[in-house]
């Protein structure tokens, strides 16, 4: 039996999204910005497909623009927003756990001129509202947080953030990396207050290679590549319109199953943790359970041995997790992350993390649980009698 574990990694793409790309690239294969019946069919495409993403994550159609995954959505408006505000300001807020495609954009700021405050989450992963409101200065122009956390699932405070900033006298603008989001919380941009959120195709059982950025109307940024009139401007370049087919039917679909879905993934994280945690004692949950943590992740350190050595174990048998950000995992140093959790070296090294998809059978549930359990006793076995 074979249990994918890695979901926060990336998705299987749904059968729906393959047979939606599939004839996007066979039968309806016309430039959008043509003019004939084929390129029009091809815009009509992309029209449907904007108005699934919006209805995902509460905006307007014409707010959405379409970008090639989460790391061109989080550069696009880190750097959109940095360079068309510049004038106001160059001072940044962003966090310590933020994905890499935030913290190294972030770094090219810092050489080009930008001072960057970095808020350190606490002991359990999360991040304070306050210290991120108190980090904000007369020329703070932008501040940039993730949703969710892609190695510990802790979600930040999006809403008190916005609510603090609106209150300041001069408002930055709001960017929010909701890659891990969408999907395992209900999500509205217009209810949390934020300017720019960013999202990802293969997070949600849709393509690898598409995604979208909210821009919320009336924000100005400014544009990191030069070419036509598509996207408004904002992206240019001829549209990729089998990667958007897919994203707008992945989105139409967890829009659809949201609630049936969030059920799902709340028991199975609280079976997993419960029945991994009570037999393996030594074993401890990096972060916590509950509503400040989203429903599809979860770190876990098994102390007393590399979480590589787990994970090579638990692939043998069909079972495949991870080390950390897939992004980052063949990097030999911690997690950034857990290193701004404080956490010591022991509890680190034997990280490991967990990300659960909807799909998954309560057989299989049982089977993962079973051979996590067996595979660390035989390692604890190995480990004593050398």
């Amino acid at each position: 039996m074979q249990v994918y574990l890695d979901n926060s990694a990336t998705t299987a793409a749904h059968p729906q999204v393959v047979e939606a790309m599939v004839d996007a690239l066979a039968n309806n294969y016309g430039n959008p910005s043509s003019m004939h019946s084929m390129g029009v069919q091809g815009e009509r495409m992309l029209k449907q497909a904007r108005k699934s993403v919006a209805k995902l994550i509460g905006c307007t159609d014409k707010e959405v623009t379409f970008t090639s995954g989460g790391t061109e959505g989080n550069n696009l408006a880190i750097f959109g927003a940095a360079y068309a505000n510049r004038r106001l300001g160059k001072h940044i807020v962003t966090t310590a756990i933020e994905h890499p495609s935030v913290l190294n954009a972030m770094r090219v700021l810092q050489e080009d001129g930008f001072e960057i405050t970095y808020i350190d989450s606490d002991s359990k992963g999360r991040i304070s509202a306050e210290k991120v409101l108190d980090a904000c200065k007369e020329d703070t122009i932008l501040v940039s947080m993730m949703h969710v956390n892609n190695e510990t699932g802790a979600v930040l405070p999006v809403l008190e953030v916005s609510k603090g900033l609106k209150k300041l006298k001069r408002k930055p603008l709001l960017h929010v990396d909701g890659i891990q989001a969408i999907g395992k919380l209900k999500v509205s941009v217009k209810r949390l207050g934020v300017d720019l959120y960013s999202i990802s195709g293969h997070k949600i059982h849709g393509p690898k290679g598409i995604g979208a950025l909210f821009i919320k109307d009336g924000v100005r940024i400014a544009p990191r590549q030069f070419g036509g009139a598509q996207e408004k401007g904002v992206r240019p370049g001829t549209e990729n319109v089998p990667g958007i087919v897919g994203l707008g039917t992945a989105c139409m679909l967890a829009a659809d199953n949201l609630s049936t879905n969030l059920e799902k993934l709340n028991a199975m994280k609280a079976m997993f943790c419960e029945r991994i945690c009570q037999a393996l004692p030594s074993v401890h949950v990096n972060g916590e359970l509950g509503p400040d943590f989203a429903p599809h992740v979860v770190n876990l350190s098994f102390v007393g041995m590399r979480g590589e050595v787990l994970l090579h174990a638990l692939e043998s048998k069909g079972i495949y997790v991870s080390t950390g950000s897939a992004c980052s995992s063949k990097n030999k140093s911690y997690s950034h992350v857990l290193t701004s959790m404080g956490l010591d070296e022991a509890d680190m090294e034997g990280a490991i993390r967990f990300s659960f998809n909807a799909e998954i059978t309560e057989a299989q549930m049982e089977y993962a649980v079973n051979t996590i359990i067996d595979s660390v006793n035989d390692l604890q076995k190995i480990i004593k009698g050398r």
